[in-house]
């Protein structure tokens, strides 16, 4: 969830040749599937959306295996902004491996069966809060090359979502995390606090929805 913006991907024409064969190659078509299907459908909010959102679909288009760890460099994730229930916090983890501030996600799984089932997964895994649900739409889009011990994974296409529980709900630190924490929205943590907000501000909406 971390890392520098980075300008926009160039085509490549060799594509990608991992093989999708077996059972896991069936999963990651079936969210390689959901993640196109998505991304066309959805009406961004403003031009740099646009502009990101038609990236993603580059990206997807381009590689067959974007949606697998073992694809190319650039990950397809996913991820939740928690949201209280007044609208005035945002639960956080302290992540491991960037050491920084960030909303709750990851990489998919063959396991998961859509985009949204992977976001929400990983909201409860990395919260400990078991009936934490997204809301159906996509919140925002981000792209970030990373920096840290994230292997050979290189850079984050993020499709977010957003969702909200009560802020009295008690929540757990993974093995993914150092910490987990309510912050306040209009005192979001220093270093994040410039990716952050936008992402708030989107889940904020959806939420008024």
């Amino acid at each position: 969830m971390t890392g520098a913006r980075r300008p926009p991907e160039q085509p490549d024409p060799r594509g990608s040749h991992r093989p999708l064969d077996g059972p896991d190659g069936t999963a990651w078509r079936r969210l390689h599937d959901d993640a196109v299907a998505r991304l066309e459908s959805w009406v961004a909010p403003d031009e740099e959306q646009e502009r990101l959102r038609t990236e993603f679909l580059h990206h997807l288009h381009t590689h067959p295996d974007a949606m697998s760890k073992a694809g190319p460099p650039a990950h397809l994730t996913g991820s939740v902004i928690v949201l209280d229930d007044d609208g005035d916090a945002a639960l956080l983890t302290l992540h491991r491996r960037a050491r920084a501030w960030f909303q709750f996600g990851g990489h998919f799984e063959p396991g998961d069966a859509t985009v949204w089932h992977a976001a929400t997964r990983e909201a409860r895994e990395e919260s400990g809060i078991a009936d934490i649900t997204a809301f159906p739409e996509i919140a925002q889009l981000d792209r970030h090359l990373l920096s840290g011990d994230f292997g050979r994974c290189r850079e984050h296409l993020d499709i977010r979502f957003a969702a909200r529980t009560p802020r009295s709900t008690e929540s757990t630190v993974s093995t993914e995390s150092i910490d987990v924490r309510w912050w306040p929205v209009d005192a979001l943590p220093e270093g994040t606090r410039e990716d952050l907000r936008p992402l708030v501000d989107a889940g904020l909406r959806l939420r008024r929805r």
